[in-house]
């Protein structure tokens, strides 16, 4: 997750003071107040409560990334940096470790699938990684409002978009054996590409909204939205 640094025209300062429920938790220098990293929200000190505001953000393989941003930057550790020593054996040891929360999991789904997680309108629901690879494209709603995910050729990288367009429904479909990705809308035919631009077509030019969706455990997932559905194939 990426927040906004700033709260009440004042810049923080954070760094990681220790792990809460395999999240970070970070700790400004201002005040020394707490902060989970998952929720952008104080837990202790004189901020607790507060809350960071959310910087739209992807989470993308390198090959998509460089894809879309050939000339873009890359904020790379030095190799002597305690970060690289602390994250070289992250994922597997982590995955050796008790998954501890404190909701009931459904017991359908391993504690750590990953999923992606969209939240909105006061409502939330989650779609395993594997589920969007063999439906790929899921059209649903959630909080009332219509959702497309999208998974990249990669097998990776997702997005959310609204499929609206004028306030219509776009009714989406893959572009079988398309690389990079493709959509087609069924209407006007339209392709669109993995940022959500149509690319070719009588739409060309125009662009869907994005949606924000957080990929995560399962586990993780519903212990922050502990009234979350679970999005299960074709329905």
């Amino acid at each position: 997750m990426v927040w906004q640094s700033a709260l009440d025209g004042r810049t923080l300062t954070f760094h990681l003071a220790g792990i809460n429920n395999q999240n970070f938790v970070m700790q400004d220098e201002e005040t020394g107040s707490w902060w989970q990293q998952i929720t952008g929200r104080a837990i202790a000190g004189p901020l607790k409560g507060r809350q960071l505001e959310r910087v739209f953000h992807d989470e993308l393989s390198f090959e998509v990334w460089t894809r879309e941003a050939p000339a873009g930057r890359v904020l790379r550790p030095a190799a002597d940096s305690a970060w690289i020593r602390f994250s070289a054996d992250w994922e597997a040891e982590t995955a050796r470790m008790p998954v501890a929360t404190r909701v009931k999991l459904d017991s359908t789904l391993p504690p750590r699938t990953v999923v992606i997680g969209v939240a909105q309108h006061g409502a939330a629901k989650a779609y395993p990684l594997g589920t969007l690879a063999r439906q790929n494209p899921i059209i649903d709603q959630v909080g009332g409002e219509p959702v497309v995910l999208l998974l990249g050729d990669d097998g990776q990288s997702a997005r959310g978009f609204r499929p609206q367009l004028d306030g219509e429904f776009i009714e989406l479909f893959l572009k079988p054996g398309s690389k990079p990705v493709r959509l087609v809308d069924a209407k006007s035919g339209s392709e669109w590409d993995f940022q959500g631009v149509a690319v070719s077509g009588p739409l060309q030019g125009r662009r869907l909204e994005r949606v924000l969706i957080q990929k995560d455990y399962w586990f993780d997932w519903k212990t922050y939205h502990p009234e979350t559905e679970l999005y299960k194939l074709g329905r």
